[in-house]
């Protein structure tokens, strides 16, 4: 007796992918309540194949928004409490040896998931921290000379707790430039708040129903990467890029790689927001969120990027405009 094999899916169009990110936004909003503006950045970085940083104190809502967003696109997810005893191959993997075998078998780490939590990310010494740099630049994993692929899509989330907290390592300069976005969730809106108190001590709904397909990633990620971008708007990308190079208050700026995240981000905006042509207003928008954090000011420690934030707005606001 034959088995027939069933006719493999067809691709979701571009149309039918917009229609289903805006239901996937619409559905992590209802969760994360009044952070409109936090969900569509969390999507622009997913749709711009991209990986976020959330810095923010403890308890306001930096895990419930990675797990609601694989949640909601029914992706793999998985959480990596980060601590300073945990070591690299507890995230990449191992390879074991089979009792009874002459042979080895790699036994894949959790960062084989299209979502992956790294809570506290800089609680973590900086050589376990430096096992995310080839999974988040290239989607891959070595282990013991062989390359493993990661699934697609594939978006790292990471929080971080305010640096003067007792036991955390800041994150090196390499490791942040991973990140295309860093945001900061806030406190939640006192009216939002006073729902949650009067809901204190229900059981929380950790199930959310999938209004999305990875299927559905894939094909918006193609979409957002034909977005046509203007030569006129692509230098003043680049003159943004080089005044964060030359600022008397800056030592490094921002690397060639950060600014095509940040194009990237911009073009995934454009995307979402169903345009087919990268705008002005796209860069800018971005702009703190998607180069502050690969900045590094002159003089004391930066907490929190304030300097280096408030340096790229200095930028933008002096920096000519297209005609």
């Amino acid at each position: 007796m034959s088995s027939v094999l069933p006719a493999p899916r067809p691709a979701p169009t571009a149309t039918a992918a917009h229609a289903t990110i805006a239901q996937v936004r619409s559905a992590v909003a209802e969760v994360i309540r009044g952070k409109d503006e936090i969900v569509e950045l969390a999507l622009v970085a997913l749709v711009g194949r991209g990986h976020v940083l959330i810095e923010d104190i403890p308890g306001v809502g930096k895990s419930t928004l990675a797990r609601t967003l694989a949640q909601t696109v029914g992706g793999e997810f998985r959480r990596i409490q980060f601590t300073s005893d945990l070591l690299p191959a507890d995230l990449v993997g191992v390879t074991v040896l089979r009792p009874g075998f002459e042979r080895s078998e790699f036994r894949p780490g959790p960062l084989f998931a299209n979502f992956v939590l790294a809570d506290e990310i800089n609680r973590a010494p900086p050589r376990t921290q430096s096992a995310l740099l080839e999974a988040m630049g290239e989607q891959t994993i070595t282990v013991d000379g062989t390359s493993h692929a990661l699934p697609s899509p594939f978006m790292v989330v990471a929080t971080q707790n305010p640096t003067e907290h007792h036991g955390t390592y800041p994150l090196p300069e390499s490791q942040r430039d991973r990140f295309m976005l860093r945001l900061s969730m806030g406190y939640a809106a006192a009216d939002v708040e006073s729902e949650l108190l009067r809901a204190a001590g229900r059981p929380p709904e950790r199930a959310v129903a999938a209004t999305g397909t990875l299927d559905a990633v894939l094909a918006a990620q193609h979409a957002a990467d034909e977005v046509f971008v203007h030569a006129d708007l692509a230098g003043y990308a680049q003159r943004i890029v080089q005044a964060t190079r030359s600022h008397t208050g800056i030592r490094w700026g921002v690397s060639t790689r950060g600014a095509l995240a940040w194009v990237r981000a911009a073009k995934a905006r454009a995307w979402i927001e169903g345009r087919t042509q990268l705008s002005i207003d796209d860069l800018q928008e971005l702009a703190v969120a998607a180069l502050a954090h690969r900045i590094i000011a002159n003089g004391s420690s930066d907490e929190g990027g304030a300097v280096a934030a408030e340096h790229v707005r200095e930028i933008l606001a002096t920096t000519a405009v297209p005609r």
